[in-house]
């Protein structure tokens, strides 16, 4: 079963953009023994997802690259999104990794523009932790109200958590 979810949830963040919350929300309840560890193996499924994404970016953007840049912009643009990836990738591949929008986003890009992998994995562990780990609390806590709770106020904790990345993000821009 662990395995299965770590396959998963490396399948979720590379090739399938299915939210794998609707899976886990349910195995969570009917699993509370091992509630934390189904957390855990879910964000290294991802974990392992984004360095295989990133490495896509990497070797591939390489390949096709200069096509890409040529076809679909220029040159110029394309330093100035390196630049900004260099200087604000965390912020980025954590936004991307908490706020609902294809994180496979976020690994193409960090690979594409070299950004330090390091950063890039701290980004990712931080916001899946966020994500996964949010999830096992909130079954902890509500118990079978689990899902009910999740739906209704999803919305509402997505955009608390974006709000609060994007103003640290900004008061990081500060120091």
């Amino acid at each position: 079963m662990l395995r299965s979810i770590t396959i998963a949830s490396f399948l979720e963040s590379t090739i399938v953009p299915i939210p794998l919350e609707a899976v886990l929300v349910p195995l969570m309840q009917a699993r509370r023994e091992k509630l934390w560890l189904i957390a855990l193996m879910a964000t290294v499924g991802c974990i392992i997802g984004a360095v295989f994404g990133y490495a896509l970016g990497y070797y591939l953007f390489d390949v096709v690259g200069d096509w890409v840049i040529n076809t679909f912009s220029n040159p110029e643009q394309f330093e100035q999104v390196k630049q900004k990836m260099q200087g604000q990738g965390f912020w980025f591949v954590l936004s991307l990794g908490i706020i609902p929008i294809p994180f496979q986003i976020a690994m193409l890009a960090a690979g594409a523009t070299k950004f330090s992998l390091v950063l890039f994995l701290l980004a990712t562990v931080i916001a899946r932790s966020i994500r996964y780990f949010g999830l096992a609390l909130v079954v902890y806590y509500a118990g079978n109200h689990a899902e009910r709770i999740i739906q209704k106020h999803k919305t509402k904790a997505l955009v608390g958590l974006s709000i609060l990345v994007l103003l640290l993000w900004w008061l990081s821009t500060l120091i």
